[in-house]
């Protein structure tokens, strides 16, 4: 077999020792007889996976304590969906447009927009007008359509920052403290 090395943005090439191991285990993952995808979420296995999974995670992003991390079906369209759900108490956001985005609830007030070409740069976030009434402010920071990256995070004043980094989640390093929330969809 000629493997085929992927370098797009999204799925990309796995190490082989990696595929191997996960081609060995579909069927009885670490002798419990059984894939991960037929066991129960509640089962001491799947509980084991969730918890090294937290870890390792809180380990590679330096997550404190006061952070929740939380794994959660839906993908980025669903999350389009929940963030406001939860964080909207005046219905009201901000929006830092790059690219493709969602609006479903609430008011989305544009803050800064790079559509005048083509969505081709990150506009100058370092001091936007935020008006003092929206719950936070939205970011996509790698928009892989468009090719761009956010360099330096906006400047919120004050409000919470989310942020879907699906596209460069673990990537690079970064200071989740900067975030009110940080989600990356599949």
């Amino acid at each position: 077999m000629s493997r085929v090395y992927n370098f797009s943005a999204g799925p990309a090439v796995l190490p082989e020792e990696v595929l191997k191991e996960a081609a060995d285990e579909m069927l009885d993952y670490q002798g419990s007889g059984q894939s991960v995808m037929e066991m129960s979420h509640r089962s001491k296995v799947y509980d084991n996976i969730i918890k090294e999974a937290e870890k390792d995670l809180r380990d590679l992003l330096n997550i404190p304590d006061n952070y929740k991390v939380l794994f959660l079906q839906g993908g980025a369209s669903q999350f389009f969906a929940e963030v406001p759900m939860n964080l909207m108490k005046n219905k009201k956001a901000g929006y830092i447009l790059t690219g493709q985005w969602a609006k479903i609830y609430g008011e989305a007030v544009e803050l800064a927009s790079s559509a005048d070409k083509t969505f081709s740069y990150i506009p100058d976030c370092s001091d936007l007008d935020i008006p003092e009434d929206l719950d936070y402010v939205y970011i996509c920071e790698n928009n892989t359509i468009y090719g761009t990256k956010y360099k330096t995070l906006p400047n919120t004043k004050g409000h919470i920052l989310v942020s879907d980094v699906s596209s460069c989640f673990l990537s690079e390093p970064m200071d989740v403290t900067k975030y009110g929330v940080v989600y990356g969809g599949v």
